[in-house]
């Protein structure tokens, strides 16, 4: 299990069997979303301090980039069938699409203002 602390620049890995803290993993600046994809096993936080989103590799809980996204992102959802991830900013009005496979932005679609969360149907 994985929790975002907005204050502390970090993700806190929690042991489910035994409900502890396990590790602290650092982050961008003030992350807020968190969603994982459970066929490639990596975990997307979105950091709205600094408009970034953090790739953490989920079997080793180590970070794998740092990928540049609109202003002050806030929600992440993770479709693991097209391993894309996309990621509300709320700053810029916009939602990033990230590719999974190169952690790249692929494109950016204009929303309407300050978009906070999103969901996927697959």
């Amino acid at each position: 299990m994985y929790t975002t602390n907005n204050y502390g620049d970090d993700i806190s890995v929690i042991n489910g069997a035994t409900d502890t803290v396990i590790q602290n993993i650092a982050a961008g600046g003030s992350p807020v979303g968190i969603d994982i994809n459970p066929v490639t096993n990596r975990i997307y936080v979105a950091n709205s301090g600094d408009g970034t989103v953090t790739v953490i590799d989920g079997n080793t809980n180590s970070l794998v980039t740092t990928i540049t996204v609109g202003a002050t992102p806030t929600g992440v959802a993770v479709n693991s069938a097209a391993n894309r991830i996309y990621v509300t900013n709320s700053g810029s009005g916009t939602v990033s699409v990230i590719s999974g496979t190169t952690n790249t932005v692929i494109t950016t679609v204009t929303v309407g203002t300050a978009p906070a969360y999103l969901s996927i149907l697959q």
